[in-house]
């Protein structure tokens, strides 16, 4: 079984806001795929769905950002899930805006909900960062992540949740480069999905020529 965590704050007050874009992403998930009914347990919401033949438990944990932690280790724990096979959605100062990184393990960079977790489950869980970007200076960090998006934001945002829901399953497989490949693919802008799609149109169109010009020459 998968656990798939998103980290953010309970409440209405914090719908929307930055430090809640790991809700956002597991929100859009239970959308694209099927799970159950949510259910209110381990100090969390939990989903239970099944996603390319992998049973995959959601969860947002209800404790606020800094105990996230207990509620990671509660469901972990409860169903035998090993660290390889958590992954946490959280956000990210240091990348811009939509941008995404994964990787197993590492630094907290600062995350309370990231060093709650570390504290109760080790580090060796996998992480899919979502960048929000940087006020600009550390003593805005607080009131930033707890704002909300600027509207320009919030279609990068909308976007980068957009396209993590629909290349969940292959992360589901542990296919983490290729997650990765498609996010990058889904998050290009239009005209440069056009231009490429034209340029593999083109390809295939001198790829038939030659083929053409083979058969006769052989004649």
């Amino acid at each position: 079984m998968l656990l798939i965590v998103g980290l953010g704050n309970p409440g209405k007050e914090y719908e929307n806001t930055r430090h809640n874009v790991g809700f956002m992403a597991i929100e859009e998930i239970l959308g694209r795929y099927n799970f159950s009914a949510e259910q209110n347990k381990f100090h969390g919401i939990i989903n239970q769905g099944e996603v390319a033949g992998v049973k995959v438990l959601a969860l947002r944990p209800q404790t606020y950002m800094n105990r996230s932690g207990v509620s990671v280790s509660e469901a972990a724990s409860f169903y035998k899930i090993s660290p390889e096979n958590i992954l946490v959605f959280y956000d990210e100062l240091d990348l811009i805006p939509g941008k995404l990184r994964i990787k197993k393990a590492g630094g907290d960079n600062g995350h309370n909900g990231i060093k709650s977790i570390d504290s109760h489950i080790g580090k060796d869980y996998w992480r899919v960062r979502i960048g929000i970007g940087h006020p600009g200076n550390k003593d805005e960090v607080t009131s930033y992540v707890l704002g909300k998006f600027t509207n320009e934001d919030k279609v990068v945002i909308s976007k980068a949740v957009d396209a993590v829901a629909e290349a969940f399953s292959l992360l589901a497989e542990g296919q983490g480069e290729k997650f990765m490949s498609k996010v990058a693919l889904l998050m290009q802008p239009e005209k440069v999905k056009q231009e490429n799609k034209k340029i593999e149109k083109d390809k295939e169109k001198d790829n038939k020529n030659n083929e053409d010009d083979n058969k006769m020459e052989s004649k």
